[in-house]
């Protein structure tokens, strides 16, 4: 039996790996975090209830566990990755570490993203962080055989949460209730731009095919759904599942990005660094290695699974009233603009 640990465990993607890991008899599966969302951890998976930053406490709880993955999901710097190195270094037969490609160069010389594509975000911290600990761990996986694996997610979602280009600091549901109270969305640059949203049970079939797989050492993987939609696409898409018409407002993510930054609205980093650029992942490195990948589920149908269980569960339904009065102002002084050209 192979045995897993997963730091984290409990989001959006790392549920669902978990959640399919547990029905496979072949493994042994553990996630070690501070207790949060118990509620999601499947049956037959051993919790270790520890700060993953306090390693003494956690060395005392894994004893001389080795591990055939470790899967780390919550490192989003260097400091955290090194902590990780010091932890499983003699640990593990392999870590799987999950980047994001928001990392890859923004702007990308060609749409078309592979693992070779350039990695450079002048516009996003967060990314340029998730470069530095790749360096990092690549650097240990060259001069010492650290057995890491880099895995490079782009747009992912579940049944508790919608994908969307633009919303606020408490997230995507203000942009649902707009829809619903027929309500101009914003939507950034003309909404032709090309966009890859990946369904979390899709996601989890590809890394779980990475997992202790010896083609999957020392290399990086993007793992993404093979649909490529435009962002007028999208929000179309969900506004034909709420049966709603969608009234559509283009906005620049320049202007955006100028007129969000005094709110504390990132559009910089989540528009310019990201979801304004252009993409399609070619998946063909991933699918050497795993080649049952495939995208089991189109975005008209997961985004059906998501508004049906948000709209029936009213802690998903977070309003952010800043937001939809910021939404507001814009349209109102783009429109005042027009006018008075």
């Amino acid at each position: 039996m192979k045995r897993a640990l997963f730091i984290g465990g409990t989001g959006t993607i790392s549920a669902a790996i978990v959640r399919q890991l547990a029905e496979d008899p072949l493994w042994e599966v553990t996630v070690l975090n501070r207790g949060n969302r118990t509620e999601v951890i499947p049956e037959g998976v051993t919790l270790i209830k520890a700060d993953i930053n306090d390693e003494a406490d956690v060395l005392s709880k894994i004893g001389d566990a080795v591990y055939d993955c470790v899967c780390e999901f919550i490192g989003f710097t260097v400091p955290q990755v090194e902590r990780d190195y010091r932890l499983f270094k003699g640990r593990c037969r392999q870590y799987i570490y999950i980047s994001s490609a928001s990392a890859y160069h923004k702007p990308a010389r060609s749409y078309i993203i592979t693992e070779g594509t350039a990695l450079s975000n002048p516009h996003w911290q967060y990314s340029r962080d998730k470069i530095a600990c790749e360096e990092f761990l690549m650097k240990k996986y060259r001069e010492e055989g650290f057995p890491v694996t880099i895995v490079r997610p782009s747009h992912t979602y579940d049944e508790r949460n919608v994908p969307l280009g633009v919303h606020g600091k408490k997230g995507f549901y203000q942009v649902i209730k707009r829809i619903l109270e027929d309500k101009p969305v914003i939507i950034q640059g003309d909404g032709s731009s090309l966009w890859t949203v990946t369904w979390n049970e899709d996601f989890a079939v590809g890394y779980i095919g990475l997992m202790a797989n010896p083609h999957a050492i020392g290399e990086a993987f993007q793992i993404t759904s093979d649909e490529t939609l435009t962002w007028d696409q999208i929000y179309q898409t969900i506004a034909d599942t709420l049966g709603k018409e969608l009234h559509p407002y283009h906005v620049s993510s320049d202007f955006l990005s100028a007129a969000g930054d005094k709110y504390g609205f990132d559009f910089e980093g989540s528009l310019t660094g990201d979801k304004s650029v252009s993409v399609v992942f070619d998946n063909s490195k991933l699918k050497r290695a795993v080649p049952y990948m495939g995208t089991y589920v189109c975005f008209s149908e997961g985004v059906k699974i998501a508004l049906d269980n948000v709209l029936s569960t009213p802690e998903l339904q977070v309003e952010d009233p800043e937001f939809d009065s910021w939404c507001d102002r814009v349209i109102g002084s783009l429109e005042k603009a027009k006018e008075e050209i």
